[in-house]
């Protein structure tokens, strides 16, 4: 297969690294560990969480075991990087209860069977610390100057908030984790985002110092879309990998409606599809560029949600906007089927209405929030308002707009948000 860091810098994975060559070799001589740390803020990560994700899957696919450390202890304390202002202190229990939702996705893509990857907390750690002893084992290897000039901790000191002690601590913390991984389990590199970068040297000075050891870094670029937004954040807010919070239906939509500039670059990131049969999406446009954002879309949900719900998206997709032939030399070794032969609805969020409900009309604004389409009436009206609002196709004119069982078509309304969520009322007597 080759070094595993040739793979992630073709995909384009590698923002930066330390000490490139002896970290090449060091991958060349043999099954490494690694590890990357996972936020417990909420109980679900989302689609801003991918490349950390997949790149831990290339490294286990390569023959290397990968660690997820979970910040059970970190997560008490927050992280200042990339933010402004001090993140909300998050209770043990709500901490512990997030932990679970996000062990359950992280397997999705990583098979922590027979130790082949592991799950830590570094609450196990963390936790059991003893402040004085702390301070004079691990606390007198930082030096206060070095560590403001991090950016993570530069753009809060500029921030009218300021930088809190307990958010100071947080750079300590993770370099402790890092020899703590490296002492428990030899691990010797962590991958992270770009804003992690000061946090990961940190701890790459800790392991030289306290274990007189060499160890690495590599972080990852942030991902936006060609148009400059964040990756993973839309107009509805973001898309989770938790299925309760974002349908895998929806799920699958979202990489449907990637922009054309950013296919090529997102089935590289995305999928494990050969980077040989990607860079021929480059010489594709039209039915068969959708053809390509389609098997993005069927791939990135299957690694996300298993193939049965990939399945029944890609038919829902089909039942709402056509079923058509996929051809079998576009990104060949997908396998997605390239005929769609039994269409099924399932997947497309549904409610059934009584149509003596409909007899005198419901307006347009109050069926949306009533499905779930609009958090509230307010916010139906200035989605509809906006011209964002669809019945069966047709834009909606009016916010008030009387929805009629003459309306209907075949007994329906599909009813759509945007570009991307979808709803479907079936009339029942």
């Amino acid at each position: 297969m080759g070094n595993v860091l040739d793979v992630l810098s073709a995909r384009g994975f590698i923002e930066q690294m330390t000490h490139d060559q002896e970290l090449h070799d060091y991958l060349d001589d043999g099954p490494v560990t690694c590890y990357i740390g996972f936020d417990p803020t909420a109980s679900s990560l989302h689609v801003g969480s991918l490349v950390p994700i997949m790149s831990l899957a290339h490294m286990q696919r390569a023959g290397h075991r990968p660690i997820a450390l979970v910040g059970g202890g970190t997560g008490l304390v927050g992280d200042p990087s990339g933010k402004t202002e001090m993140r909300q202190l998050l209770t043990t229990e709500t901490v512990a209860e997030n932990v679970l939702g996000l062990k359950k996705q992280l397997s999705r893509f990583i098979d922590f069977s027979a130790d082949k990857a592991l799950m830590v907390n570094n609450a196990d750690w963390l936790t059991q610390l003893e402040y004085i002893p702390f301070l004079r084992d691990i606390g007198r290897h930082f030096s206060v100057n070095r560590m403001i000039r991090a950016e993570s901790y530069k753009m809060r000191l500029d921030s009218e908030e300021g930088l809190s002690f307990i958010e100071f601590n947080y750079m300590v913390l993770q370099a402790y984790d890092f020899l703590e991984l490296h002492r428990r389990h030899d691990c010797r590199l962590q991958m992270g985002g770009s804003d992690q970068w000061g946090n990961i040297v940190a701890g790459i000075d800790l392991i030289r110092r306290v274990d007189a050891a060499s160890a690495f870094g590599l972080t990852f670029p942030l991902i936006t879309t060609s148009s400059g937004a964040k990756m993973g954040k839309t107009a509805a807010g973001a898309v989770w990998l938790d299925p309760e919070r974002t349908s895998p239906y929806d799920y699958f939509q979202f990489w449907v409606n990637t922009d054309d500039p950013d296919v090529v670059r997102f089935l590289s990131l995305f999928t494990f599809l050969s980077l040989d049969e990607i860079q021929a999406v480059e010489e594709l446009a039209g039915a068969d560029l959708n053809t390509a954002k389609t098997i993005l879309a069927y791939e990135a949900t299957r690694l996300a949600h298993g193939e049965a719900m990939a399945m029944q998206a890609l038919e829902a997709a089909g039942a709402m906007f056509g079923k058509r032939e996929l051809p079998a030399d576009i990104l060949s070794s997908s396998d997605i089927p390239r005929q769609l032969s039994s269409l099924q609805e399932q997947a497309v969020p549904q409610s059934t209405l009584r149509t003596a409900e409909l007899s005198e009309g419901i307006p347009a604004f109050k069926l949306f929030h009533q499905v779930g389409l609009a958090d509230s009436s307010g916010a139906a009206r200035r989605l509809l308002k906006g011209g964002g609002g669809y019945i069966n196709g047709e834009r909606i004119a009016a916010f008030d707009q009387l929805v009629t069982v003459e309306g209907a078509e075949n007994n329906a309304f599909v009813l759509r948000a945007g570009k991307k969520r979808f709803h479907k009322v079936l009339l029942v007597d």
